[in-house]
């Protein structure tokens, strides 16, 4: 990189999650599982879901707050609102354009949203980071919100047993010491394993032509040919990204990964050597929140002491498409 680019500082992050709690014994009601096959499996004892109208534009609007908060940055002071889901609730308006007009922002400024699936926080990490080196924008909020248990099938056991909602934020801003909080950076994707999970929108066409025949309703995954994807790609991809950041694997306090099955978590922390106390996993309490996984994890981890500050993290994830990302970053006081 040049030395013209503006470096990035990570200002606040902040997360949010429904308190309604859905136990795997809960499960049960539904149909013929139990806690231990569940358990044994995932790594998963529980989830948090939305209830009544509660969705994820409400979680990514607390998150979204909370960030700011702990980055003592006005809102005014926003220059973008990028936000991530798998699945939003509405495909329009966008989820940054609700949470600009929830955080009621006064100046008009650019919201999107991506899609990126469970790698949503590591794209719009390096969309944030190419707008601010470049210099174009100086404040950034990206947000992280999924509402998967509105979109399981749940008389699907193999799925629905598997997801959980929430939201995760981060406030990220041109860096006045000239210390970049993100040392390396990567994102990928492969489209010829999109089939690997799936979710249809589906519509109608016009009365006046044929119709095409409907998708079923729900996500849809494989979930033995997602495990063998991402065991294959994750684990050596992780290392060349330490790599890429001039770093050992010795070099990085933290692994902050995706939350999405305890099994994939271990493959990738065998990989690097790492103890247990050096990887942060949620995934028992929460489930695969998707998009918001990778920021729950950060957000909480700090706010519980689990991560200390001052330190560096590897964040890593992937998803649906099949996407992929990682970044190594520096974790600052004061950001929780």
């Amino acid at each position: 990189m040049g030395n013209n680019l503006i470096p990035l500082r990570i200002a606040g992050v902040g997360y949010s999650l429904p308190e309604t709690v859905i136990t795997n014994e809960d499960l049960t009601k539904l149909y013929d599982t139990s806690d231990e096959w569940i358990y044994t499996r995932t790594g998963i004892k529980e989830r948090r879901v939305v209830s009544g109208e509660e969705n994820a534009i409400d979680l990514g609007y607390q998150a979204a707050k909370n960030a700011i908060e702990k980055s003592g940055i006005d809102i005014e002071e926003l220059d973008l609102i990028l936000a991530a889901s798998s699945a939003p609730p509405d495909l329009y308006p966008a989820i940054a354009c609700h949470i600009h007009q929830r955080l009621g922002i006064q100046r008009q400024i650019p919201a999107f949203d991506i899609t990126a699936a469970c790698s949503g926080l590591i794209y719009g990490l390096s969309i944030a980071k190419a707008y601010i080196s470049s210099g174009m924008y100086k404040n950034i909020l990206i947000v992280a919100t999924d509402n998967n248990s509105r979109l399981v099938d749940w008389t699907d056991r193999g799925t629905s047993i598997l997801f959980g909602d929430g939201a995760g934020a981060m406030v990220v801003t041109a860096s006045e010491d000239g210390v970049d909080d993100v040392i390396a950076i990567d994102i990928k994707a492969d489209g010829n394993y999109g089939n690997l999970i799936e979710l249809a929108f589906d519509g109608k066409n016009c009365p006046l032509v044929e119709q095409y025949e409907e998708k079923p309703k729900g996500i849809r995954m494989n979930g033995r040919g997602v495990y063998t994807f991402v065991a294959k790609i994750l684990p050596h991809y992780v290392e060349e990204l330490v790599a890429k950041a001039g770093m050992n694997a010795d070099d990085i306090d933290y692994l902050i990964p995706h939350q999405a099955n305890i099994r994939i978590i271990q493959a990738v922390q065998e990989r690097l050597g790492y103890s247990d106390d050096k990887v942060v996993t949620n995934i028992k309490y929460y489930g695969n929140t998707s998009a918001a996984s990778i920021p729950i994890a950060l957000a909480e981890s700090v706010e519980k002491g689990k991560v200390k500050l001052g330190t560096t993290a590897i964040l890593c994830g992937f998803g649906a498409g099949m996407t992929w990302g990682g970044a190594v970053v520096r974790l600052r006081e004061g950001i929780c």
